[in-house]
């Protein structure tokens, strides 16, 4: 807004009044009025400069970081802080038993013991938060000797680590705030609490995700209360079930109304582990306490969260070499692209209505940017030269690669 107030032209107009006062006076450099003015030209660029410099930091659009989040902070926003990787150990012999709290390195992070699932396998949970903590591909070593431990490696993620929100995706969720008003349950409430979960990278809400039953057919017909009565051999309390089913259906009092799923993925833009599924069931609306709002849910909401599925893409494809190179020289690189592709699908997942779809023409643009590979022909996905649309909620992993083995040597 004051990029035209430099020092150049603050002294020039700061000159001109001076000669329209007195026009016989000596304005050149040096002398005794421009050395007047000159320093107060300086110190009145800076002014520009530093009011510039506010008037930025008052809008969120270009505000810094810190006043950012002091502007967020107004609508009762902050960044998500960074959040520890819960990763699965598994050691044996399985009938030793690790106490908790019991510590193990991995590279240079440290991580101790924070559940035990029975069976020689364990949780633990990195002591660094963000995401380096998913990195378990080094040697798993106790930290202080554990008697009787013989081995111990980590087998999966259980519930990835995240760093702290980046600035812009952190500025992004303030203005969707102020497009989308989250309250008492609706979907931009859901959206937002539901996000804000260490381990979840994205989440869709569907709402009524029973509604394939007909209340009607919900009222039990003529004689079921007889039918209960007269049953033998089965316990007092689930006759008592019976009966609880049986009166609500008989009253009218069951229904499809209030029922939400939720369809979650990881931070890694994953098929999330059963452990973070349960853990958002149990943050939203825990089963035992279904529709009862003790979670993130309001009273009436019966929540079932779910993890994306995985769909397996196997390609096939024919590939043109560079003069002396091969599948072998290639085969990494083409794994890292589609790969790479994949995960592009799985990070627009949650902002997709619709099923992701793998297309030919992406597979075949990526491999052609490899170095070596000169062109690419007879792709199919799955066997079938067509793109391949994914089941609703799915995710694409890479299965099987079979490259053909024509070479031009031009």
């Amino acid at each position: 807004m004051y990029e035209a107030q430099t020092y150049e032209a603050i002294l020039s107009r700061m000159l001109q009044k001076t000669l329209s006062i007195n026009g016989n006076l000596d304005t050149r450099e040096g002398s005794l009025v421009w050395c007047g003015d000159a320093p107060a030209a300086v110190e009145l660029q800076n002014l520009y400069i530093a009011l510039d410099t506010v008037l930025n930091e008052t809008f969120a659009d270009t505000a810094t970081r810190p006043y950012l989040i002091l502007r967020a902070a107004e609508r009762g926003l902050k960044p998500q802080p960074a959040s520890s990787a819960v990763l699965q150990l598994s050691i044996t012999p399985t009938t030793l038993h690790l106490p908790m709290n019991t510590r193990f390195s991995i590279g240079e992070l440290n991580y101790y013991v924070s559940a035990d699932r029975g069976s020689g396998k364990y949780e633990i949970t990195c002591e660094t938060a963000g995401e380096a903590g998913n990195d378990y591909t080094g040697t798993v070593i106790p930290i202080e000797y554990v008697d009787g431990l013989e081995t111990c490696s980590i087998s999966a993620v259980v519930i990835p680590g995240e760093d702290e929100e980046d600035t812009e995706i952190f500025r992004q969720r303030y203005m969707d705030s102020l497009n989308a008003q989250a309250f008492g349950g609706n979907r931009a409430d859901y959206l937002e609490k539901v996000n804000a979960i260490p381990g979840v990278g994205g989440v869709k809400v569907y709402r009524v995700w029973n509604s394939d039953l007909n209340p009607a057919k919900l009222i039990p017909p003529t004689g079921t209360d007889t039918w209960i009565s007269g049953l033998s051999g089965v316990s007092e309390e689930i006759k008592a079930w019976l009966n609880a089913v049986y009166a609500a259906g008989a009253n009218s009092k069951l229904t499809v109304g209030g029922t939400v799923k939720l369809v979650i993925i990881n931070s890694s833009f994953k098929k999330p582990s059963e452990a973070l599924v349960d853990q958002v069931q149990t943050a939203v609306d825990p089963l035992q306490n279904a529709g009862e709002g003790v979670g993130i849910a309001p009273i009436g909401h019966v929540v079932r969260v779910e993890g994306v599925g995985e769909d397996t893409i196997n390609l096939s494809f024919d590939l043109y070499y560079q003069r002396e190179w091969s599948w072998d020289d290639v085969s990494a690189y083409v794994t890292e692209a589609i790969n790479g592709y994949f995960l592009e699908l799985a990070q627009s997942w949650a902002d997709q209505n619709e099923a992701l779809v793998v297309r030919i023409s992406q597979v075949e643009s990526r491999l052609l940017g490899i170095t070596g590979i000169l062109d690419i022909a007879n792709t199919k996905i799955n066997g079938e030269a067509a793109n391949c649309t994914l089941t609703l909620d799915h995710i694409p992993v890479l299965g099987t690669i079979e490259p053909g083995t024509i070479v031009i040597n031009g």
